[in-house]
């Protein structure tokens, strides 16, 4: 891992909804959009595509920040993805993957 990127981790429910997107066929583009976003999260966490911004209706299991990253954008039910720094340094923590109410 170079120096500027981040770890990803995943809590066991955001893992397991990875893993229904990636068995579903009728979201194969959400899950291909799901993971070029998560590619681009350990390089860039301020790819404009992510459009990251903090997301105050959540926070994490330690009173983190919770932060919300674009997978999709100008889709109907448009998939988010939901994350905090953390646990250790240069990792990100990603909490939920869903679709945007």
């Amino acid at each position: 891992m170079k120096s500027h990127e981040f770890h990803i981790n995943f809590t066991q429910y955001s893992l397991d909804k990875l893993i229904q997107l990636k068995k579903d066929p009728s979201k194969k583009g959400v899950a291909k959009a799901v993971a070029k976003s998560i590619g681009l999260m350990v390089h860039n966490l301020k790819h404009p595509s992510l459009n990251t911004h903090k997301y105050d209706e959540l926070s994490g299991p330690n009173g983190e920040e919770v932060f919300e990253s674009y997978a999709q954008n100008n889709t109907p039910g448009a998939y988010r993805i939901f994350w905090y720094y953390g646990p250790e340094k240069r990792q990100i923590t990603v909490i939920e993957i869903c679709s945007h109410p």
